[in-house]
């Protein structure tokens, strides 16, 4: 017995839509047993599976087969996890703050809070 990969990945939670999960396939984001896998590429207990999705690559071991999305607790116990743990969440940023009624902010001003939120070098 086997499911085709998209749908495994999208029924085992492992992306939030079966569209995601076959453009994670088709963009070469999805390895079967270190291969690139097209959506279509059936999959079957013992496979492993590497997702690169959200910032992440997870490495999981199909343990059980699953074509309709489940639960997360029923999704949990169809592989396992043998992924990295996530990189560690940064600590909480000082939030730029600006005084009520100060109008637009400046170019400068936008410069700076882009510089503290980290989003310009």
């Amino acid at each position: 017995m086997s499911a085709r990969v998209d749908s495994w990945v999208w029924a085992v939670r492992l992306t939030k839509t079966r569209s995601q999960a076959a453009a994670a396939c088709r963009a070469g984001h999805v390895k079967v047993n270190g291969e690139r896998a097209k959506p279509a590429q059936p999959v079957k207990p013992g496979d492993e599976i590497r997702v690169f999705h959200g910032g992440r690559e997870r490495i999981v071991e199909v343990k059980v087969l699953h074509t309709k999305r489940v639960g997360p607790p029923v999704a949990v116990e169809a592989y396992v996890d043998n992924s990295p743990p996530p990189p560690p969440r940064e600590e909480v940023a000082v939030a730029a703050v600006r005084d009520r009624g100060a109008g637009r902010p400046t170019k400068r001003d936008r410069r700076e809070l882009d510089e503290l939120r980290g989003r310009r070098a």
